[in-house]
């Protein structure tokens, strides 16, 4: 066990190395092929595939196959036994050494204390702003929706405001912004964070008081089509509906945090605007 945290901590203590498994973990459960990676981070395909070899060997991520190509994704057991073996058998739980802070409760939405979730994506004009009016309207008064960029555009998607608008949800308060609200003193704390793009979840992720749980739930961009549109519609109110639906109550952290991940893959049936 010790050998194996020894090859854990070795693959990580290099920067690139570890700028390659962040991303992996910022984009899990989506696993990535080799070559985005590598645009990504701005790194040569031969030296991606380095660091990508010895995380593998590592034990800290996983390579698949995807039709003719490898993508690979993070594997977040090796890394919490990693963990769990240096603050159980090198700490011994002690606090006065680890200083690891008591887990944090499990969010739970209620008319009284809705829940704070808020979706980020590229330029905040059309999927988190989709998003934002989606959860606000099936939320049932239990959730409280907000939506950012990471580089806002000057106005929301004209047909994304257009198809919410036709299927009767309030668009007053929807508009671009950025992150910067969200990180003062007196912002809502946040419960949930999740990236409806790949290149938001990309970048390093703000830090945001509180213990929010993130996930991805990777959309592509849609094009300007009125049909593009609605699917990026239906996918997100298809997950934002699941979200809600989930018996938060009866669920600890870890086992919430799974079950939102999962989300991400769930697909509409077929769409027919």
């Amino acid at each position: 066990m010790e050998t194996d945290v020894i090859d854990k901590l070795s693959a990580l203590a290099h920067e690139n190395r570890l700028s390659v498994f962040r991303l992996l973990v910022r984009r899990y459960p989506d696993a990535i092929p080799a070559g985005e990676i590598a645009g990504v981070l701005g790194f040569k395909a031969n030296t991606t595939s380095t660091y990508l070899s010895i995380l593998r060997g590592a034990g800290l991520i996983g390579q698949h196959r995807i039709g003719t190509s490898l993508s690979y994704q993070a594997k977040l057991d090796g890394l919490k036994g990693m963990f769990d073996t240096l603050i159980s058998d090198c700490c011994q739980n002690r606090p006065d050494i680890c200083n690891v802070p008591q887990s944090a409760p499990v969010p739970v939405p209620t008319a009284e204390r809705p829940l704070n979730v808020l979706f980020i994506c590229t330029g905040n004009s059309a999927r988190s702003i989709l998003a934002e009016a989606l959860l606000t309207g099936e939320g049932d008064g239990r959730f409280r929706a907000f939506s950012a960029g990471i580089a806002p555009k000057g106005q929301a998607h004209e047909e994304a405001l257009s198809t919410l608008v036709a299927r009767g949800y309030d668009i007053a308060r929807l508009s671009p912004k950025g992150l910067a609200p969200f990180l003062q003193n007196d912002a809502p704390q946040m419960d949930l964070v999740i990236t409806v793009c790949n290149q938001a979840a990309n970048a390093e992720p703000p830090q945001l008081p509180g213990y929010p749980l993130h996930a991805h739930w990777g959309i592509a961009p849609p094009s300007a089509t009125k049909g593009a549109i609605y699917a990026t519609f239906e996918a997100l109110k298809h997950r934002i509906q699941a979200l809600t639906w989930i018996p938060f109550e009866r669920l600890d952290r870890q086992s919430l945090q799974h079950r939102i991940d999962e989300l991400g893959h769930l697909t509409p049936p077929q769409l027919s605007p």
